[in-house]
């Protein structure tokens, strides 16, 4: 079974490029989901994220104050980055755990979503990687439609990934979400690839 990673910018549109991957009955794990749910199951994480950034980080009922910790890590980045020490690893772990069950189940190839591919290191926990690209003026849109906000505040998000022009270069495929070719018909082909090298 090949583990293929699809990455992409903010408003890249790498959740629906997955999605038309889900409709040809591709399993996908979204790393930002299940980052969420093992800050919430992970007892030790739990534990070390309240270390690092107090007891305001997790509410009464338990569950995480997201806004704690990006406000903390957005003027901090030593902080940043001892929080993605904490979660990469366990990320990486549950990915490899649920890849052995999808193997079990005979698939041929699996997608790991994840907009830090290559910055937090799960290009190697991947066989391939597909990228999806878009222009920033389509992508500050796509947010600013998506998220609301201004531009101003959309910028510093998408100043805060590592541009696609620096990352290109390692991708096995690029998918264009441009507007201009068709999704559809670029994810087919990727598909069928996929299955032709899985079969190999």
């Amino acid at each position: 079974m090949l583990a293929i990673g699809v990455t992409g910018n903010i408003g890249s549109g790498k959740t629906t490029v997955c999605k038309i991957f889900e409709g040809l009955g591709v399993d996908i794990y979204y790393a930002d989901a299940m980052a969420k749910r093992l800050y919430q199951t992970d007892s030790e994480l739990k534990e070390a994220v309240i270390s690092l950034f107090g007891h305001d980080s997790y509410n009464v009922e338990g569950q995480l104050v997201r806004q704690v910790l990006s406000d903390a890590i957005y003027r901090d980045p030593d902080l940043r980055e001892a929080l993605n020490e904490l979660v990469h690893p366990r990320v990486f772990a549950d990915f490899k755990v649920w890849c052995d069950r999808q193997r079990a189940l005979g698939k041929p190839y699996v997608i790991k979503e994840a907009a830090i591919l290559f910055e937090s290191g799960a290009d190697k926990t991947v066989d391939l990687v597909i990228g999806v690209l878009a222009p920033l003026s389509l992508r500050l849109a796509r947010v600013i439609e998506r998220d609301g906000g201004n531009e101003e505040a959309v910028m510093l998000r998408v100043q805060s990934q590592t541009p696609q022009e620096q990352w290109i270069d390692r991708c096995d495929y690029i998918i264009n979400n441009d507007g201009q070719l068709p999704l559809d018909a670029q994810v087919l082909r990727i598909h069928e690839a996929l299955l032709t090298r899985a079969k190999a």
